[in-house]
This record gives C-alpha cells, structure tokens and sequence, in this order.
C-alpha cells in the first residue's frame, strides 16, 4: 500500500477552493497547512478543509512543515519564486499553468528542480477532462487511422473576467491564458509541432491583451491542426468551458460537439457517445469540466511521487506547450511563419 503524501498549499484564491476539494478525494493525499499573503484568506481556507496550520510566509511554511509535496495556485508572476524555494528545501512542486511568465523563466524552474533532485509537475488540467481523454482512446485504437488534419476549437463569450478581474488586465490575455490549454491539447492528441503561423487581434476595448487568436500549424507527422480561440464569440450556442474538436484520419474522422457528444465516422457507420465529467458535489455547474478533472490530475500527481516515476504533465513537457504560446506571438508580431525549435529565450 502506497504511503500518504503531506502537501501544502500555496495560494489561497479561487481555484485553490476546488484544487483542494479535488485533493480531497484522494485519501493518500494528507493537506497538513496552506499559505496565503492575505491571513483572513489562509485562515479561512484552513478551516473549511481541516489543515492544521496556515502561514503568510512561504518560506516559514518550508521551515517548519515536513512536506512530500507542495501545490502552487498563485499568479504567474509568483510562480518561479515558490518553486524555486520549494526546489531549495528538497520539495517537490506542482504548479499552476502556465509554467512561468516567459521561456526563460520556465527554463530556470525546470533547471532548478532537476538540480535539486526533486519533481516539477504542471497543473494543466484540459487534456484531463473526460471528453478529451476519450478522443485520445480512440485515436489510440487507430479506428480513425493515420491523422492528417485537425482543428481544435474553444470560441465562447462567457464572462470570464467577472470571476477573474486580473484576467482583463493582462498584456498578454488569450494565447497565454485559455491557448496554454488548447495548444497543449492539440499537443497531447496530435504530437508535437514543426511550425506554426498566428493572427491575434482585440475585440472587446476594455480589456489590455488579445482575445481572439488563430494558429494554423505543421505537426511534425505532417498533418495539419487549427486552433482558434475567441473571448469574444457570441454564438447560437455557448460552449464554455467546453473544447470542439474535428480530427479527420485516413479511415475516418471524429467530433467532439458540445454537451460532451462524440462522433466516430467511419465509412460503415457513425458511433455516437456522450462522454459526460464527474459530478463531485464541490464542484461548480459552470466549471463542472474543468474542475472535476483535477481529481484525475491530481491522482496522477500522487502515483508519481508514491512510485518514484514522471507524471504525465512534467515541467519538461509543458515547457514544450510554452513555446508554442510564445511561438504564437512571435508569428502574430512579425507575421511570419515561425519554427517551433527556434523559440528560446
């Protein structure tokens, strides 16, 4: 029987509430303290999930708490600096998406940690959701053969910045924030890229960054895949938080429409599934997609430390989704195509 980790958290926000409700659903996951600048925050959050101490002070957190792992859920900005610190008291990390605020810096956290012995595992939790690891099965099983195209759609205008007010005040918006999800999607479905060529541009003027964005690229197979991106979509009908997917293969293709409805086509018939998440009752309707996913995530997390062995999402391997958010923003400033081994830092 695996032994339980002791974890603490960092960050104590509005994913921090259902990170940690999904952690709790893993009973060899023990949560002993959490942390937060803002006390009333930290305290709160200790108490509704039964951790026995909270800080202000990260680096007293790693001073006086023995820890397996710690989970970072803070912005962007703060997230080298907590990994780093953890990589330097021998913690293993976790880490929000995306890995840091430029190549650069996510190259030093990936370094840090390999120095120091310990893990750095990414919390990109959209190739989790259940629709998208079903298309992955059956891309698997080879019933639609050998992948030539692809197009992976998130377009949507729900109101994201009610609940996430910094979101509108970002540079950088959408490539960053919704594209290191589906760019890592496309990523996981279809394999790594050779090329790509982006449009951004910004729609709605009260906010700083772009929130519209198309990248068309050249997988190293060969095949092709759209990603398209829009806060500022209405359609008929609203997806969000949902991901659309076409991915068409020698032998035939598949669909992932919304209500999580997926449609195998072959020339013999249409398989018809509806790959529905997990209903935890922590979790919220609107984000019922994205957060009951972190069960899984997390569960793969855990494993790894217990085994001695990589998760699946490592800092190595989103590192590589990285480049292409940067990769997209190099093409959309020069209009150029952009190779994906030439984006470093």
């Amino acid at each position: 029987m695996n032994r339980t980790l002791r974890f603490a958290v960092i960050g104590c926000g509005f994913w921090a509430q259902y990170q940690i409700a999904a952690w709790k659903e893993l009973e060899a996951a023990e949560l002993v303290a959490v942390c937060d600048l803002d006390e009333e925050k930290a305290l709160r959050t200790a108490e509704k999930f039964g951790a026995a101490r909270h800080y202000t002070n990260a680096q007293e957190l790693f001073e006086k708490e023995k820890l397996d792992f710690v989970d970072i859920i803070t912005t962007v900005e703060a997230h080298a600096v907590f990994v780093i610190m953890a990589a330097k008291f021998g913690v293993s990390a976790i880490c929000q998406k995306p890995l840091g605020p430029d190549l650069k810096t996510a190259r030093e956290m990936v370094e840090a940690c390999k120095q120091a012995g310990v893990s750095l595992f990414v919390h990109e939790n959209f190739r989790w959701q259940a629709p998208i690891r079903q298309v992955r099965e059956v891309l698997d099983s080879g019933k639609i053969g050998e992948v030539f195209k692809g197009r992976v759609t998130f377009c949507s205008a729900f109101p994201v910045y009610d609940n996430q007010p910094v979101l509108a005040e970002l540079d950088k918006f959408i490539l960053a924030d919704i594209g290191s999800h589906v760019l890592d999607i496309a990523r996981f479905l279809m394999g790594e890229v050779d090329n790509l060529r982006c449009l951004t541009r910004r729609v709605n003027p009260r906010i700083k960054g772009e929130d519209v964005a198309n990248v068309l690229m050249e997988m190293k197979s060969g095949a092709h895949c759209f990603v398209e991106m829009s806060y500022a979509s209405l359609l008929e009908r609203e997806a969000f938080p949902e991901t659309l997917l076409l991915i068409e293969g020698s032998k035939g293709s598949l669909r992932l429409d919304c209500d999580f409805q997926l449609s195998i086509t072959s020339p013999k018939e249409i398989e018809k599934r509806k790959v529905s998440p997990e209903m935890y009752h922590w979790v919220n309707p609107d984000y019922a997609l994205v957060q009951s996913c972190m069960v899984d995530l997390n569960r793969d997390f855990l494993q790894a430390l217990q085994e001695g062995r990589q998760a699946e999402i490592t800092g190595e391997d989103n590192y590589r989704t990285m480049q292409l958010v940067y990769a997209s923003y190099a093409s959309a400033e020069s209009g150029q195509v952009v190779k994906i081994e030439a984006v470093t830092f």
